[in-house]
């Protein structure tokens, strides 16, 4: 009897010395680095457990061969029954770097620590193009597919909006699966909020009546603008131009009128034509922006520089030459464009 007693409790022992040490053995496992050499994104898609993500983390050798990936998966295992992290864990993609260990993952996964996508909108995009760059983001819910633009507005809320110039352009985070739509929402937000502000500090007797046209105007400015230092003195330029009562014949509503149809040039038939665009043929604003004007561009809008200019040509490295008279105009389109030299190049747009 009283052996059968030492027997138990040298095994009562055992297992008291025993047990720490394998769990410490084994929570080793979940400290140690995972053998990676480079970035790899894990993704947890809705619905899946612990149990997945360990198997999709061993099927790509990311828990290592033989004994460190099952004392890795056992690990974790045990860090979840402890802690509770199975049933709280969050869908998305997470980003492991070298160096990183399994328990540094198992607790981005329990706090929802997800990887940040960005998303850059370019100042003078049109709306079919930034359209088309949403429509190429794999990592997107796409829920504009089909959908006129018309639609798109619609679905936004503002079924009374035309689409271009409401989207500001800057970046924007997002997590995978977020959509298009929601980019959208954020950016027409944001948009709309820039130009209410910068229309409560516009200039006194602005030749623009509301916000509205103020976008329009600012979204002619970004695309004719090479250098970002002279919007303010390109928004004066067509400022001035609206208060005399003349045209503003510039080459970006032009093109923009012209859809599908522009091929790179400009023939003296396409500056007769008559479209709703073409500020060589119709007085004032077009109906409409023709690009997504960034926050400067909407700000020199509506404060514009004051200048006596009225007319700009581009002088081939991006930045313009401005003139007073329509004679000055003449001999620096002379001089920067009839006698082009290598390496010559025009802003976005061509001011005449």
């Amino acid at each position: 009897m009283r052996k059968k007693i030492r027997i138990f409790g040298l095994l009562v022992v055992l297992l008291i010395v025993a047990v720490p040490v394998a769990g410490a053995w084994v929570s080793s496992y979940l400290h140690r680095p995972l053998p990676i050499s480079e970035t790899f994104t894990v993704e947890v898609t809705k619905g899946a457990g612990l149990s997945r993500v360990l198997y999709n983390l061993k099927r790509d050798g990311i828990l290592g061969e033989g004994v460190d990936a099952r004392c890795r998966r056992v690990g974790a295992r045990i860090y979840s029954a402890f802690t509770g992290m199975d049933g709280r864990m969050h869908m998305g993609e997470y980003q492991l770097k070298p160096g990183d260990s399994l328990l540094s993952l198992l607790e981005k996964m329990d706090r929802g620590d997800v990887l940040q996508r960005s998303l850059t909108l370019v100042e003078g995009w049109n709306f079919r193009e930034l359209r088309a760059r949403l429509a190429a983001l794999e990592t997107l819910e796409h829920r504009l597919k089909g959908l006129t633009d018309e639609q798109v507005m619609a679905k936004l809320g503002r079924p009374d909006l035309h689409p271009e110039g409401w989207f500001a352009p800057e970046t924007y985070f997002y997590t995978r699966g977020t959509s298009d739509l929601t980019i959208l929402a954020r950016a027409l937000e944001r948009q709309e909020r820039i130009l209410d502000a910068a229309w409560q500090q516009r200039a006194k007797d602005l030749p623009l009546q509301t916000p509205y046209e103020a976008l329009i105007m600012a979204s002619i400015v970004e695309r004719e603008t090479g250098v970002p230092e002279e919007r303010s003195e390109i928004a004066g330029v067509f400022t001035n131009r609206l208060n005399k009562g003349m045209r503003l014949q510039t080459d970006p509503t032009v093109i923009y009128g012209m859809g599908e149809a522009y091929n790179g040039n400009i023939r003296r038939s396409d500056l007769r034509r008559a479209t709703p665009y073409n500020t060589y043929v119709i007085d004032g604003l077009p109906p409409t922006p023709i690009a997504m004007p960034g926050h400067e561009a909407i700000l020199a809008a509506v404060k514009p520089a004051t200048t006596e200019s009225l007319y700009f040509v581009a002088r081939g490295d991006g930045s313009h030459y401005f003139s007073k008279t329509l004679a000055e105009h003449r001999r620096a389109v002379r001089e920067y464009q009839l006698r082009r030299r290598e390496g010559y190049r025009s802003s976005p747009g061509g001011g005449q």
